[in-house]
């Protein structure tokens, strides 16, 4: 394992990184204090793989909420067009930006999160890119409390954006040349058009 970020990894490019990052390593975020070991487990993507899974430090701003949250987050890459980098990212100069629904802010405002570091030699990258995992149990390293996560994004440099519905961003994203990460979107509320 290096101290960079892999260029092999299949599905997407890298985000940016961004103020503050640090170093890679993995983790692991919860809203549950008393973690420590994880035992692989089946989840929606891989029904039949037991997995623990991590995200690595350059992709952790998107797991700064609570876990159900529904968000959407965004990044510019090489294919991106100078159009959308104008469109998505020109307003406010980040060059990452995550939005969540109104409806959520009171919890992400309270969240107090708990970052969990596993050993970076237990896992394999997974073919989306900023995710790895391990079909064996691993014990975390450390446990850093993340506090605030609406600072935690200014801190960053990441810009947060606050919308009635995250659908209308969302449509727009998937049809654009930006590289996305959406997160719990089964639990946003209903998309505009649907509506009355």
């Amino acid at each position: 394992m290096t101290s960079g970020y892999p260029e092999h990894l299949l599905a997407r490019e890298p985000a940016p990184p961004y103020v503050g990052e640090g170093p890679f390593a993995l983790w692991h975020f919860s809203e549950d204090p008393c973690l420590g070991f994880f035992q692989p487990r089946p989840s929606v993507s891989a029904p039949d793989r037991p997995l623990v899974w991590a995200v690595d430090t350059r992709h952790a701003p998107t797991f700064w909420f609570p876990r159900d949250c529904p968000r959407g987050c965004i990044w510019p890459v090489s294919t991106t067009t100078a159009a959308d980098r104008e469109r998505f990212f020109g307003q406010g100069g980040a060059n990452r930006v995550h939005v969540i629904e109104g409806g959520w802010l009171d919890r992400v405002r309270a969240c107090r999160l708990y970052a969990y570091r596993l050993p970076a030699d237990a896992f394999s990258p997974h073919e989306v890119g900023g995710y790895w995992v391990a079909d064996r149990p691993v014990e975390a390293i450390e446990r850093v409390t993340v506090d605030d996560p609406l600072a935690r994004h200014a801190a960053a440099g990441i810009e947060l954006r606050v919308a009635p519905s995250v659908w209308p961003f969302w449509r727009r994203v998937t049809a654009s040349t930006v590289e996305y990460s959406g997160s719990r979107l089964r639990n946003a509320a209903d998309h505009p058009e649907r509506m009355g």
